[in-house]
């Protein structure tokens, strides 16, 4: 069996299911008001969407039954509003999720439906989060602050503050290297930060628009989505240099659809590519182009597109299950 990719769909507030193999769309389910970010649980059994809302905050998290392909649980978040960045705790129960609206870092138990704590970042719309591999930290990126917040998990307490850039967004830590990368979209450039001493290391140059992050699983490579300039940009992390730029080569949606999106038309032609998934083997990322209306496929061996996937209308987050 093929895995499944499942991308976000901001403006239809529901989730398509792709088979990757294929490219055929095996289901396309109904959530809350603009969803933005998701994440499959490690025994792949759930996909937890974050409903972000559009002019309305969104306050739910919505629960995807990965065998199904329905939502089997919708959770309130008593109170905190725009859930956005999510990542799944190691006990496979608990999420931790970024509430910009409060300024917060919750944790929620996605099995019993409740928000179990919450955390005050100390900083300006909290975006996304990452978690260091042994999941004990979390490093939250603070768009309006150009900030990351770090949070000790164990004793759920705001430890230290970096101002990293103007719009802190994107955020990744790597797999086996004491190190966070954080994405400045209006530097246009990305922070590097020792997760052990709580210190910048190092600023590299990243234009244009460098909106978000991911690391391939070895290591060995940086990705970062350049909204404005429609490409990819390609870090070697242990020399720090750009080896690659990689064109999306998709087109905008006419003028008329653009303008009713988040970005509408302020990259003009720009297919704003913004969610980047590495799929766990570490040979393909997905890249979502939000005003493409297209998933393109890069095969990570040769720096290229190999492929073009379709979802729905303004495509965003991603999550990815194994079968």
């Amino acid at each position: 069996m093929a895995d499944h990719l499942y991308v976000l769909n901001k403006s239809e507030a529901s989730v398509s299911i792709l088979d990757v193999d294929s490219g055929d769309e095996l289901a396309r389910v109904d959530v809350g008001v603009g969803p933005h970010e998701a994440a499959a649980s490690p025994d792949g059994s759930v996909v937890v969407v974050c409903n972000y809302g559009i002019q309305t905050p969104g306050g739910t998290l919505s629960v995807i039954d990965t065998k199904t392909h329905k939502v089997i649980r919708t959770i309130d978040l008593d109170g905190h509003h725009r859930p956005h960045g999510i990542l799944f705790l190691p006990n496979g129960d608990d999420v931790v999720v970024t509430a910009e609206h409060e300024r917060r870092l919750i944790v929620v138990d996605v099995r019993k439906g409740k928000v179990k704590a919450s955390i005050d970042t100390g900083q300006e719309i909290s975006h996304m989060v990452a978690l260091t591999p042994d999941a004990k930290r979390a490093f939250v990126a603070n768009i309006r602050s150009g900030s990351v917040s770090v949070i000790d998990l164990e004793s759920e307490k705001l430890v230290k503050i970096l101002e990293t850039g103007d719009v802190a967004e994107g955020v990744v830590a790597h797999p086996t290297r004491s190190e966070i990368w954080v994405t400045n979209r209006s530097d246009d450039t990305v922070s590097i930060v020792d997760s052990e001493s709580l210190e910048i290391v190092d600023t590299l140059e990243c234009a244009s628009f460098p909106i978000r992050a991911q690391i391939t699983p070895d290591g060995r490579h940086a990705l970062i989505s350049c909204a404005k300039s429609g490409d990819v940009a390609v870090f070697e992390t242990r020399s720090r240099r750009a080896i690659a730029r990689i064109s999306m080569t998709v087109d905008a949606v006419d003028e008329d659809e653009k303008s009713r999106r988040l970005f509408a038309d302020r990259f003009g032609e720009s297919p704003v590519p913004i969610g980047i998934l590495i799929c766990p083997d570490g040979c393909v990322a997905y890249v979502a182009n939000t005003n493409a209306d297209v998933i393109t496929v890069l095969d990570l061996e040769n720096w290229r597109v190999s492929g073009r996937l379709v979802a729905g209308k303004e495509p965003d987050g991603l999550a990815w299950v194994e079968n």
